[in-house]
């Protein structure tokens, strides 16, 4: 027999002024090679039409779906039931503004890190689109395609204890980025340029080096790697 799942959610309109944050639980079958996202479709186009919840690739490859899931960030469509007791619980990721239910706006923050860390190559040179593009090393291209398989879900950020505590630290998913454009040889910046972007408590040297960033994220990032190499390189220009 298939065995019977509760899907406990945490319901909340934040832009209701009658709502208030309450479970609901959903009683369900379990099917093979369910998914937590699956079991949310299932509830919302069966049982509760009202149900939020955010999703768009369905492969692990956009984060849109990413939640609390019994407590620990991660992707919905990437998490089989079967992995859980018969009672799982949702909620929304923390630090990001609440939409509905289990949705909250990761882009809005992505977008004020992007910009903070000035996400974008910076050189001199003209580029011309007819030409072919400047090469690299092949190892640096592995590098840097490596931590560009970041999908901003948002997970690193949730499990964050340091992000928890203080809402101005940029998060692993910020540093992340600045490590990517620092090994990128397109980028002209210096070590200083870098330092003035992150160079204090809120970013580099605010993380607590408690591993939440690399246990939680779906794509299984060098997070910690990369933050310990870019604080050894900001701490040795101020000495």
């Amino acid at each position: 027999m298939a065995r019977q799942l509760t899907i406990r959610v945490l319901r909340y309109d934040p832009q209701s002024g009658d709502s208030k944050p309450y479970f609901k639980d959903y009683k369900i079958e379990e099917t093979d090679s369910m998914t937590i996202y699956l079991a949310l479709t299932y509830i919302r186009e069966n049982m509760d039409a009202g149900l939020s919840f955010d999703f768009v690739c369905r492969a692990g490859i956009c984060g849109s779906c990413a939640m609390m899931i019994n407590g620990r960030p991660k992707l919905g469509c990437r998490s089989l039931t079967k992995d859980f007791e018969d009672v799982i619980t949702l909620l929304p990721l923390p630090t990001f503004k609440l939409i509905k239910d289990l949705s909250v706006n990761t882009g809005e923050w992505m977008d004020g890190m992007s910009k903070r860390v000035e996400s974008w190559i910076h050189t001199t040179k003209e580029t011309d689109i007819s030409n072919l593009e400047e090469r690299i090393e092949p190892d640096v291209a592995d590098e840097v395609f490596e931590l560009d398989r970041c999908i901003e879900c948002g997970c690193c950020v949730a499990g964050c204890g340091t992000k928890l505590i203080k809402e101005d630290f940029v998060g692993a998913v910020g540093l992340n980025r600045v490590a990517r454009f620092e090994c990128d040889p397109h980028d002209e910046r210096t070590i200083d340029d870098y330092y003035e972007l992150v160079g204090d408590d809120n970013g580099i040297f605010g993380c607590m080096t408690l591993l939440g960033c690399e246990d939680t994220c779906p794509k299984h990032l060098p997070l910690q790697n990369k933050i310990a190499y870019m604080r050894r390189k900001l701490a040795t220009i101020k000495e």
